[in-house]
């Protein structure tokens, strides 16, 4: 039997909630809605660590944290050369296999068993390497120019793409995957990536793509009852004292952001037209997710590396090939999945033997009773249990348990870990997390009851780097180790800002 053709689509900030057929009242996602209608869309998926760098491994490793060493945000550390890559077991299996865009790893161009990719590293000159969408920049008369927007690659500040649109990394990195699927050797099954970097910020869609949302109300961010509890965490200080944007400019930000997943959308319907015309679409398996969400001002914060629904709930679709009765049209399927399952989904649809360091499992197998989710170390950290309908988010510092009732609560406006009728629940998650713990997080442990840590106010300290906002690429900036993110900056002893 011919393998199936594997197209994996993988984007960044972008909430499971944020589709059309998921009920979204504002954005437009025609496309991925027809793909959801032709599949299976999975609304229990999560970012078991919702922050770019840790998902990715758990996505290209098919492990966790526990396994590929990464719970932070570790900019430079390299992919563990114990654990087999997707793309290298596709490859193992008579693949090629091929990969564009973002795969923000390190070194910079790792491969990561993939035959070739075509790299978009958003910039990341810093770690001294210029990519290949820069590359395409130069060649075209655009040397240096992608960042003449002046807006932030980590805020919320927006405005319209300033080169023409064909000059976007979005449009660049759906072309370059079209001629590569188009050059492909046709007596070999392919496993194609395609790691789109928006719409993570910066926040600039191409006009047109804009003119969808010009005169549509925007949704609203919601805000929980315990936001205002004193004596919050002071991880969960710091992320709400990140960002404070007036409802005007989280109108904007909305607006923009918006367009650019109509763009993504937009341009998966010129992808899905490219592999159709090739006449190979029957036999293509097509898989889209994200890395993680976007928290949108929902419990006054914004980003990521929590585990709210807006920002650990992801959007993942799966179309089988043609007459793969595992995947059922139309299906929507609420069992708990996650960055890790991907890997061995799509090795078991393709009929390719698992490698035993995989620790996720195939969405089509057999389901999983509660997930882990886990996010920094120390006090700046945050630990989930997610058992379909409870969700226990935990944070060390203050020893503070947060429960959710996602069934009658799903936009979690009510904490009861506190209430009576729930302290049954709340002990039973206590003690699956418990089981969890691993490393530094023993220290929490009293016993078999967890103590945590001493909590404390957090002082936030000016943005003096603008959330890494980009210069000119040309002349290529220098190598920087001082250019990395410190996505919680505070205070010093004596009142300087520490960054």
């Amino acid at each position: 039997m011919t393998k199936p053709n594997i197209l994996l689509i993988v984007t960044d900030h972008w909430m499971a909630q944020l589709l059309g057929c998921a009920g979204h009242p504002v954005v437009r996602t025609p496309t991925l809605d027809t793909i959801a209608q032709c599949g299976t869309r999975f609304t229990n998926a999560y970012s078991e660590h919702p922050v770019c760098i840790p998902a990715r491994r758990s996505l290209m490793t098919g492990t966790s944290a526990r396994e590929h060493g990464d719970r932070t945000f570790q900019a430079k550390l390299e992919m563990p050369a114990h654990l087999p890559t997707m793309a290298q077991t596709f490859r193992e299996a008579g693949y090629q296999a091929q990969g564009v865009g973002k795969t923000h790893t390190y070194p910079q161009r790792d491969r990561l068993g993939f035959d070739d990719i075509q790299l978009d590293d958003e910039g990341r000159t810093h770690h001294g390497v210029t990519d290949d969408y820069e590359i395409f920049l130069g060649d075209n008369g655009w040397l240096g120019k992608q960042f003449g927007h002046g807006i932030s690659n980590n805020g919320y500040g927006a405005t319209t793409w300033h080169l023409p649109e064909e000059a976007h990394a979005t449009s660049w990195a759906t072309e370059t995957m079209c001629r590569i699927i188009r050059r492909r050797d046709p007596k070999r099954p392919a496993f194609w990536y395609l790691g789109y970097r928006h719409p993570h910020p910066p926040l600039v869609p191409p006009q047109r793509f804009l003119e969808f949302y010009r005169d549509i109300e925007m949704d609203r961010s919601i805000r929980g009852e315990w936001c205002d509890e004193e004596e919050l965490p002071v991880l969960l200080q710091g992320f709400q004292k990140r960002y404070n944007l007036s409802d005007v400019e989280a109108d904007w930000a909305r607006r923009h952001f918006y367009a650019l997943c109509t763009q993504i959308d937009q341009k998966i319907g010129a992808l899905i037209g490219t592999i159709r015309e090739e006449g190979i679409l029957d036999n293509t398996i097509v898989m889209f997710t994200s890395d993680h969400g976007e928290s949108f001002g929902n419990h006054g914060i914004w980003a990521k590396q929590n585990f709210y629904e807006s920002s650990a709930n992801i959007p993942m679709i799966v179309m089988g090939k043609k007459g793969d009765r595992r995947v059922a049209a139309g299906a929507v399927e609420d069992r708990l999945v996650c960055l890790a399952d991907v890997m061995p989904t799509l090795l078991d649809l393709a009929g390719i033997e698992i490698p035993e360091t995989v620790t996720g499992r195939s969405m089509f197998g057999e389901a999983r009773d509660h997930l882990y989710g886990e996010f920094g170390e120390g006090e700046l950290s945050s630990r989930m249990i997610h058992d379909g309908r409870f969700k226990l988010i935990y944070y060390p510092a203050g020893n503070h348990f947060q429960l959710f009732d996602l069934e009658a609560d799903p936009d979690e406006l009510a904490d009861v870990a506190a209430l009576p009728e729930y302290s049954d629940k709340l002990a039973e998650l206590k003690d699956k997390l418990c089981k969890e713990l691993y490393g530094s997080d023993l220290e929490w442990l009293a016993g078999n009851d967890l103590k945590g840590l001493p909590n404390r106010t957090y002082r936030p300290a000016p943005n003096r780097g603008l959330g890494l906002t980009r210069g000119d690429q040309w002349p290529v900036p220098p190598i920087n180790p001082d250019g990395l993110m410190n996505f919680f900056p505070e205070l010093d002893d004596d009142a300087g800002a520490s960054e």
